[in-house]
C-alpha cells in the first residue's frame, strides 16, 4: 500500500517540463495580447486623425461657401497663394466670409506653419474691418503632409488666385488635405468641393 502511494505522485522532471510548457503558453498569449492592444491604439490614433481631418476640410469648405467678395470694398478678398515647404505642397487661402465663430464679416485665413519640426495647418480670424491683429491663430491639425487649394479658373483648376486681379471669385474651390499617421508610415487624404455663393453684396 505505501509503495503504490509513493508510486501515484509526479517526478520531479515531470513538474519542471509542465512548468517549462505553460510558460511558454503564457508568454505566447502575453506577446498576442500586447501586440493586438497595439494595433487597436495606432487604429484609434488614425481614426481620431481622419477625424479632426475632415472636421477641418468641413469647417473651409462651409466658410468658402459663405465667401464674399466686392470690387468696391478694399477690406473684401479671396486669395490663394501657391507654397513650397521643403518639398511638400502647401497653399495660404485667406478670403472674407461671414463665420460662425465671429459676429459680422472677417477676415479668414488657412496656412501651413512649421513647429518643432512638423507641419500644423493654422486658421486665423479677425475682423475684416480692422487690421490683421498678431495673434498667433488655432492649429487644427499636426503632421500635414500637403495642404493644396485649387480655384476653377476657365474649366481648368490653378493654385493661386488674387480677387484684386481677378476682380471675383471662383465659381469652385477644390480644398485637398494629406496628414501623416502612424508614426509617418502612413497617409491619409481627404478632399472637397466648395462653391461659393457668387454675388452676395457686402
Amino acid at each position: 500500500m505505501t509503495a503504490k502511494k509513493r508510486n501515484a505522485g509526479f517526478t520531479l522532471i515531470e513538474i519542471l517540463v509542465s512548468i517549462a510548457i505553460l510558460s511558454i503558453i503564457i508568454a505566447a498569449l502575453y506577446s498576442t495580447f500586447f501586440l493586438s492592444q497595439k494595433a487597436v491604439a495606432g487604429v484609434d490614433d488614425s481614426l481620431i486623425k481622419l477625424q479632426e481631418c475632415r472636421n477641418a476640410v468641413d469647417t473651409i469648405k462651409r466658410e468658402i461657401e459663405s465667401s464674399v467678395f466686392s470690387q468696391d470694398k478694399s477690406y473684401s478678398m479671396f486669395k490663394v497663394v501657391d507654397r513650397d515647404f521643403y518639398g511638400r505642397q502647401t497653399s495660404r487661402l485667406s478670403f472674407t466670409a461671414f463665420s460662425t465663430a465671429a459676429p459680422g464679416l472677417s477676415a479668414i485665413s488657412y496656412a501651413v506653419e512649421e513647429e518643432n519640426g512638423r507641419l500644423v495647418l493654422r486658421k486665423k480670424i479677425s475682423s475684416a474691418y480692422s487690421e490683421p491683429s498678431g495673434d498667433r491663430g488655432i492649429d487644427l491639425m499636426e503632421d500635414i503632409e500637403s495642404f493644396t487649394i485649387e480655384a476653377k479658373y476657365n474649366d481648368r483648376w490653378v493654385r493661386t488666385w488674387d480677387s484684386a486681379l481677378s476682380k471675383s471669385i471662383p465659381a469652385e474651390v477644390r480644398i485637398h488635405v494629406t496628414i501623416l499617421v502612424r508614426n509617418g508610415k502612413e497617409k491619409i487624404s481627404i478632399y472637397d468641393v466648395a462653391r461659393p455663393r457668387i454675388g452676395r453684396v457686402i
